[in-house]
């Protein structure tokens, strides 16, 4: 006797059928990170967001580490506008002028801010240095932005960088786990940390 299928998993009521979503919603998406290079990553694609959908970032997440190596910070902070010109004509990436020459001035925000601070600590100084856990039964009870994300797209700009205004900086937060926001419903949920 066969077995009936198994049900589906619980996930966010964001989270799609498409499969590059589902890997991403499970295996990443609030999951405290404290990796220096994942944080820049993150910063950098949640700006490249910005005004589009984030299954577009995603989709094109593997060309942008491919074309910037691995989101190396200084090869990116030394492209020149030439090179950044190529880039506006690749379609494996989003195609906008300003977000291409600011993922440069990033880079070059990023590296002098690694040169005063250490980056992961100073990150996540902005919700005490642990993961906030919330406990929202549905989307529609998520906030767009937080007083700690409006601190730290305030530290952010001070910092040099650009694409960075609370919105973004609250998705970046979300994320890179800084804030768990996996709904109650969400079999991630539990696993990372929410309590009923």
């Amino acid at each position: 006797m066969s077995k009936p299928p198994a049900a589906p998993l619980a996930r966010c009521q964001w989270c799609s059928d498409d499969p590059v979503y589902q890997q991403y919603h499970d295996e990443e998406w609030g999951v405290p990170c404290r990796d220096a290079e994942q944080l820049f990553e993150m910063l950098l694609l949640e700006g490249f967001q910005a005004g589009l959908s984030w299954i577009t970032v995603l989709r094109k997440r593997a060309h942008y580490r491919q074309l910037y190596r691995g989101f190396d910070a200084s090869f990116m902070a030394g492209q020149s506008d030439e090179q950044l010109q190529a880039l506006l004509q690749d379609s494996g990436i989003i195609r906008n002028r300003l977000k291409v020459y600011g993922a440069r001035r990033n880079a070059q925000a990023w590296l002098a801010l690694s040169e005063q601070h250490e980056p992961v600590a100073w990150l996540w100084q902005f919700v005490g240095g642990q993961p906030q856990i919330n406990n929202f039964a549905s989307l529609s009870e998520i906030p767009a932005q937080t007083a700690a994300a409006a601190n730290m797209s305030k530290a952010l700009k001070k910092a040099g960088f650009t694409f960075v205004g609370p919105t973004i900086c609250y998705a970046f937060m979300q994320a890179t786990g800084m804030v768990m926001d996996h709904t109650r419903d969400c079999h991630r949920f539990a696993v990372l940390g929410g309590s009923a």
